[in-house]
């Protein structure tokens, strides 16, 4: 059913003067009342299909957890960005065969591999709306705790009576609580790893490029979901068979001009366009500082642990790859809201609101209160803000601890009714916890967790005499009175008896503790066992605090969202959060700065140009030679006589954001012309305040993808799955 506020918020965003769609990550439902904006950018479809979460081309896009992917076949083929499925290459690499570096191309479908414990693919099968179900009848006066528990109380039972069917379901908030939707999933629990290109074309540009423009990064890989020979989802077996969707996406060789309208349709993770003032300020003077600090140096650590140890280089390069890329962003972020002024913006932006409120005495009485009492709550959660940020970082830190606190936590919850456990402990997730169990073993490393478990217990060892974390001094045998080199020498000494004693990197062992009451875990006598029942009352201190001021944000913040919304006319989009949006824009180049104009696309010419041999910029020479023959006119059996370049990269007006990685970018026929990776670097701040002038998306162009599929990996096998014939895939006019 649709929502009439989300409906008027679209409408009125056709009726603005000036007013720019690039802008808004928009539930499908709201696609249709965006009809008249999308016929004047030139698409000629049925924007209705939007809606149509079982129809073409919304059935063929689904969620891995963490990144968007989408059909390209009638037996389960899955593209999605490279850097997705790391995860998936790590699990199947080892010092002798490297695939994070040389890739991997399975000859047939029986050589496609595991993607490893906890992959998933998610295909979305409905939302219905449920604000009523979740919030109505809850009076004004109850206190918020009261308010906090009984709308997660009624979140469960409604996900619980969802999954009834098997499918995972999920209630999301929408507009700060003023909307809940319950979305549908069929989760398809057999992923294999099919075809990814090597590092020299799925990474090519590494972190100096990352965030960049121009990139030439050819990030796309493939997976197929396997289900079991019912055609239900079923854990990995031999026997099990290709899932055959309903829907998937046709591939368009033509690719995309400048100008061309493009549509992507993903699961983008967050975005916090809606914060106040004081949460962004915060968010600028010291969540990111502390952020960039902290991944500065945990980047060093692991470089230098691993110089001289390819085996140990492999099992953390998730983490490296990962610090990395937080690290760009936050960087990006810092200096888009400081030198940028998107700071300064919203200040401004939020003064016009109390001034707009002040001028209404309806409105003061209505939303006067919001804003102080949003400000009153954002102190309070800085008043302990080091300190809780230090004690969550120590299982950051630590996988050994991270283990060792959800064993625990799972034994306590595990005794209650599944209605009272904690999200995230319920039976539902008992799989998933295994998996993450399971999935350790190829991570984790006593010498790799010890450094970076060793820099987090100095950084609890620094911490101001009203900041201290107790258990933890006790544990370690800190004091707040010891000077750096005494603390070291104690957390030294401390280190030297946990990893000598614990069992946890033992894969049996740690399973089978997963079954143990807290009473037969702690008589293990695993020493991080015993450091995570110590820290557990603070942890859970924590936890009842952040309930109470997340009851209070339930009550308050649906208010000032009134406000933002009334005040706009209803020119607002939803933030993201995770679940499935549609954005549109066109292929557009952008003036970045100062003197320096950024092309829309990119070609083959500048990987040449890029490649040193060496490093992030060494590519492939089985490619290097593929674009020398092709720019000497010799005839290929996938391209016209007469090609000599073919794009790689492009840039679109697109307003996306992590999750929406590996998303698929549409034509106006709903057809593939290339996956969405990354953003660029002027503008990763509008996360927090969108910006309309120097916004752009980055995508891998789709006849870059099918070129170095034909002519350099030989994924022929591929090709013709997809539909892809040769010789008529691309035509002449390959560079736009």
């Amino acid at each position: 059913m649709k929502s009439p506020r989300l409906l008027v918020v679209a409408a009125l965003l056709l009726c603005a003067p000036g007013a720019r769609a690039e802008e808004g990550m928009w539930m499908p439902q709201q696609i249709p009342a965006l009809a008249a904006k999308l016929q004047a950018l030139g698409f000629t479809g049925d924007p209705k299909s939007f809606a149509d979460l079982t129809g073409q081309p919304m059935g063929a896009i689904v969620s891995l957890g963490g990144c968007t992917a989408s059909f390209v076949s009638p037996d389960g083929l899955i593209v999605t960005n490279h850097h997705c499925v790391t995860g998936g290459l790590q699990f199947n690499s080892t010092p002798e065969r490297n695939l994070l570096k040389d890739g991997y191309l399975a000859a047939t479908r029986e050589d496609e591999l595991s993607n490893g414990p906890g992959s998933r693919v998610f295909v979305t099968t409905s939302v219905v709306e449920v604000t009523r179900e979740i919030t109505g009848g809850i009076e004004a006066g109850v206190s918020d705790r009261a308010r906090y528990d009984t709308i997660e109380r009624r979140i469960k039972q409604r996900v619980a009576a969802c999954e009834a069917d098997g499918s995972r379901c999920r209630v999301a908030s929408f507009f700060e609580g003023q909307k809940y939707f319950e979305i549908k999933q069929l989760e398809i629990r057999d992923v294999r790893l099919v075809y990814a290109p090597a590092e020299g074309i799925g990474v090519f540009g590494g972190e100096t490029d990352n965030w960049r423009w121009p990139r030439h990064t050819g990030d796309w890989s493939f997976l197929r979901a396997y289900v079991g020979k019912d055609g239900k989802p079923a854990a990995y077996a031999k026997d099990n068979v290709p899932y055959r969707p309903a829907h998937w996406l046709k591939v368009s060789p033509a690719g995309v001009k400048p100008d061309d309208l493009v549509f992507v349709t993903g699961y983008p993770g967050t975005t916090s366009r809606h914060q106040t003032f004081a949460e962004v300020k915060e968010i600028v003077e010291w969540s990111l500082p502390r952020r960039i600090r902290q991944a500065e140096e945990q980047i060093a650590l692991l470089e230098q642990l691993t110089k001289n140890d390819p085996a140990l280089a492999l099992k953390v390069a998730g983490r490296v790859q990962g610090l990395n890329n937080g690290l760009t962003n936050s960087r990006g972020v810092l200096e888009g809201m400081v030198k940028g002024g998107a700071l300064a913006k919203k200040q401004a932006r939020e003064e016009e609101l109390v001034a707009w409120i002040a001028a209404s005495p309806a409105r003061q009485q209505r939303y006067g209160a919001a804003l102080a009492e949003l400000r009153d709550l954002q102190a309070k959660g800085e008043a302990t803000r080091e300190r809780n940020a230090v004690l969550a970082g120590l299982a950051g830190a630590s996988s050994y601890l991270s283990a060792a606190q959800s064993l625990y936590r799972l034994s306590i919850e595990r005794p209650k009714a599944d209605v009272d456990r904690e999200q995230g402990y319920q039976q539902r997730d008992w799989p998933r916890i295994r998996e993450a169990m399971d999935r350790l073993q190829r991570t984790i490393d006593p010498v790799a967790d010890r450094a970076l478990f060793r820099w987090a217990l100095g950084k609890a060892a620094a911490l101001p005499a009203g900041q201290r974390i107790g258990p933890l001094d006790q544990a370690v045998g800190l004091d707040p009175a010891m000077d750096a080199a005494a603390a070291a020498a104690a957390i030294d000494k401390y280190l030297d008896g946990v990893y000598a004693a614990t069992k946890l990197a033992d894969r049996d062992l740690r399973l089978a503790m997963i079954d143990k009451s807290t009473a037969d875990l702690v008589a293990t006598g695993d020493p991080f066992v015993k450091l995570a029942a110590a820290l557990e009352p603070l942890v859970e201190a924590n936890r009842e605090a952040s309930k109470d001021r997340a009851g209070a944000y339930a009550r308050i913040r649906p208010i000032y969202m009134d406000a933002m919304v009334e005040k706009a006319g209803g020119l607002l989009a939803p933030d993201a959060n995770g679940t499935l949006r549609v954005t549109f824009g066109q292929v557009k180049g952008v003036d970045a700065r100062d003197g320096l104009f950024y092309k829309p696309q990119t070609t083959l010419r500048g990987i040449v140009e890029k490649h040193t041999g060496e490093g992030e910029f060494d590519a492939p020479k089985k490619q290097l030679d593929a674009i020398a023959a092709l720019r000497a006119g010799k005839p290929t059996p996938f391209f016209d006589k007469g090609v000599d370049d073919v794009p790689v990269n492009f840039l679109s007006t697109v307003d996306t954001t992590g999750g929406n990685s590996g998303s698929p970018t549409l034509n106006g026929r709903g057809e593939l012309v290339g996956l969405l990776f990354d953003g660029t670097y002027e503008s990763v701040s509008s996360n927090y305040l969108f910006d309309e002038v120097k916004t752009r998306s980055i995508h891998v162009d789709v006849r870059y993808m099918l070129w170095t599929m034909a002519e350099v990996d030989g994924a022929t096998r591929l090709l013709e799955e997809m539909g892809v014939a040769a010789q008529a895939a691309v035509p002449s006019a390959a560079v736009r």
